[in-house]
């Protein structure tokens, strides 16, 4: 039974008991393992004090001295400020807050020991907010590094190392891994890691003790990439014992439509459809992530899909994240299918009163239901729904994701993402899942020249616009991405109009942002798909599903303001015909070192997956998988790119304990997760 957290006993005590276990709770400490677990931020070096004369202005430094005065100041405003002197020299203690024990700590005669960073004040040098204790002139030094553990608001270091000091005295944790494959690879028993990690040899070195590859930190960033691995390998064997309607098809309505077709499957495309096919004919329910680049063939392995549901007796339902992308969809998905004498219903939000209700009752028995969160609105039902369909699945939360499936018991889900995911993160965040990749474009597709622009050579892009204009060809002019505001964002859209409008009088130029009602949007889309409109100012709207083959050019203004996955979605809206392709990114300078980083890397690339993986190195793996991590276990020690052989390795334990030893597999998930895995089972 895992140990609970002892706080000190209630009655007299009690209230201080329940601010301690509450403070406690706020950083998830709730049982002696998760005090154990509780590693150091950093370490300081407190074994050996230096002269106030001698203290460096730089990093952080041990000082001792006698209190001479300490008084509380009100200008400029209220602090407490304290002098001390070690015979060498004097200096300034100051709290921008404080509490008055440590007002009473600091009274004239008493002597302290200060660690913190000396600077340069107004009247000297100062300590601000130092870590301090009242010590004699006798009191020991510490022989070994002292821990830095993080922390929330009323709860001091000293007690929360002085209970994980306690947690440290009990019995040791029982070890997981066998003891011959920690001796291979040179990795100490957890026990002795955390030993090491909370408590330091004498001797040992801050950078040693601080280095990633040091093997105590090695064996807890394996433990913890252990737990998430096992957590997510049980949510996927978990889900092939619920039940799930059997889609085998017989393949005549995928033929039919592969017949129809002006052109042939890729490679890829063959082998994602075999594999969601195999996955389809299950008596479980599938879990697919099928990722390509922009341009890959997603739509039409998802058509292919749906047509196997469809023939087996079952209904499809289509989700994509905004209403003209799932437009985009169900336009492309009926000139498909509807010659096939499969009906194509949409479902919108945005459509109300006795039109809604129409398209309600359309989607209850429809082969195949196309639309945006409307799907998952109550009041939605499907007779027979089999197979759903997730389109940009990251932009979608778990419990979104969670309520598409719920609307048909158990039927199999396939989501589709354009933003490849580096294979480290793949087997880390999507281990529950299986995963097809689609990693080769379909001939015809041409390649884009991707060319850069500050904003003061506009003229010559506005000339280039022109041309390409007389040559025949389309453009979009995409506007920039004003995270702030959606209305400041709306107001440059039609700024950046009229100004082209101005500029350009002989271009037809339509508009399209978010605003728009859906006819209103449906129709710019359906003039500019005609060739009637020459020039679209759009907002991100247009960021994926929109397939004009004519539009060779994309001008993308203040493109430093956009993440490198939108700006390799934008991009991929060009290129999609015979034309020679370009887009321009516009920006204005000065540049932030992560604007310039991200522009050298969409100029250099256009493999999406090589992106991605630099993405992910510029941003880190939480904000790169979006939505997904809120049913993730997130980690506190171990770097996916900087750690992605743990990952693998990890992955393969995880694989060989569920087989080997369920038990100490269920014990190292308890031990780290403590019960919180559930939400990785949406």
């Amino acid at each position: 039974m895992p140990g609970r957290v002892k706080t000190p006993a209630s009655g007299a005590g009690g209230k201080k008991a329940t601010g301690l276990q509450d403070k406690l709770r706020r950083l998830g400490l709730r049982r002696r393992e998760d005090l154990l677990l509780h590693l150091p931020l950093r370490y300081e070096d407190e074994t050996r004090i230096t002269p106030i004369a001698e203290a460096p202005w730089t990093g952080t430094v041990q000082v001792e001295g006698e209190v001479l005065a300490a008084e509380v100041q009100f200008r400029p405003r209220r602090q407490l400020v304290a002098h001390i002197s070690d015979g060498s020299a004097t200096l300034v203690l100051r709290f921008l807050s404080f509490y008055p024990s440590q007002q009473t700590a600091l009274s004239p005669g008493n002597r302290v020991r200060c660690s913190g960073e000396v600077r340069h004040g107004f009247f000297g040098s100062e300590m601000v907010h130092p870590r301090f204790r009242v010590v004699r002139p006798d009191t020991p030094l510490p022989e070994t590094l002292t821990p830095v553990y993080p922390t929330t608001a009323g709860l001091a270091q000293t007690a929360l190392a002085r209970l994980i000091g306690k947690s440290l005295s009990g019995p040791p944790l029982a070890e997981i891994l066998p003891p011959d494959y920690l001796a291979r690879e040179s990795l100490p028993d957890l026990w002795e890691a955390l030993r090491t990690l909370h408590a330091p040899p004498a001797g040992a070195r801050l950078e040693a003790l601080c280095s990633r590859n040091h093997p105590a930190w090695k064996r807890i960033k394996l433990d913890e990439l252990l737990a998430q691995q096992l957590s997510l390998r049980q949510a996927y064997r978990a889900r092939r014992e619920i039940g799930a309607p059997l889609l085998p098809g017989s393949g005549a309505l995928a033929s039919q439509l592969k017949a129809a077709l002006p052109f042939a499957l890729t490679g890829a495309q063959e082998r994602a459809v075999a594999e969601i096919g195999a996955d389809l004919a299950q008596p479980y329910p599938m879990q697919r992530l099928l990722q390509g680049d922009v341009g890959a063939g997603k739509t039409l392995v998802a058509a292919l899909a749906a047509c196997q549901a469809i023939e087996s007796g079952w209904q499809a339902a289509f989700m994509a994240p905004t209403e003209i992308l799932a437009e985009q969809h169900y336009l492309k998905l009926r000139s498909w299918l509807d010659p096939l004498g499969v009906q194509v219903a949409w479902l919108t939000g945005s459509i109300k009163g006795k039109a809604r209700q129409a398209q309600t009752e359309a989607a209850r028995s429809a082969g195949l239901v196309v639309g945006t969160h409307a799907l998952i609105q109550e009041g939605v039902d499907f007779e027979r729904l089999g197979l759903s369909i997730i389109d940009e699945q990251h932009r979608f939360g778990v419990q979104q994701r969670l309520a598409l499936r719920q609307k048909g018991g158990s039927p199999h889900q396939l989501m589709m993402s354009a933003t490849p995911i580096p294979r480290t993160l793949a087997m880390s965040y999507y281990a529950d899942l299986d995963v097809s990749v689609l990693d080769e474009l379909p001939p015809g597709r041409t390649p884009i020249r991707t060319r850069l622009a500050r904003d003061d050579r506009r003229d010559q892009v506005m000339d280039y616009v022109r041309r390409k204009v007389e040559e025949g060809r389309q453009v979009y002019w995409v506007c920039p991405l004003i995270e702030e505001s959606e209305a400041l964002q709306l107001q440059t859209a039609l700024d950046t109009h009229a100004w082209l409008q101005e500029e350009l009088p002989e271009l037809a130029i339509g508009l399209v942002h978010g605003r728009l009602k859906a006819g209103e949007k449906q129709a710019v889309m359906a003039a500019f798909a005609a060739g009637e409109v020459d020039l679209l100012v759009a907002t991100t709207v247009i960021e994926v599903g929109v397939d004009v083959p004519n539009a060779s050019l994309m001008v993308i203004e203040h493109a430093e303001r956009f993440g490198l996955s939108q700006l390799h979605q934008l991009r991929g809206r060009v290129g999609r015909g015979v034309h020679e392709s370009s887009c321009i990114l516009l920006y204005a300078e000065p540049l932030s070192d992560t604007a310039k980083a991200r522009l050298k890397i969409i100029f250099e690339h256009t493999d999406g997956f090589e992106i991605a993986r630099q993405d992910l190195q510029l941003r880190g793996p939480g904000e790169f998988i979006g939505s997904r991590q809120s049913g993730v276990p997130l980690l506190r020690y171990a770097d996916l790119e900087l750690d992605a052989e743990l990952v693998e390795t990890a992955r393969a334990l995880a694989e060989e304990l569920l087989a080997q030893a369920p038990d100490k597999a269920a014990l190292h998930l308890e031990r780290w997760l403590g019960g919180r895995e559930e939400l990785l089972k949406a």
